[in-house]
């Protein structure tokens, strides 16, 4: 189970490129009040490469 499930971040048939990911992301935290939450999550997310990202994404939100 995500870290914010009730946060949905959409991954199908959009742009995959890796700041694109992050922009949506980053939105759906504004968007849930959470934005001081962003650091967090950038730290972590790209910590690595681009399957851990994808990872992280997961980890932290409901993905569609």
């Amino acid at each position: 189970m995500p870290k914010y499930p009730d946060i949905k971040v959409y991954l199908t048939n959009r742009d995959g490129n890796a700041f694109a990911i992050l922009a949506r992301c980053k939105n759906a935290l504004v968007l849930a009040g959470l934005e001081d939450k962003w650091s967090e999550f950038l730290i972590e997310a790209t910590s690595a490469d681009y399957p851990h990202l994808l990872v992280t994404v997961m980890k932290w939100f409901e993905v569609e």
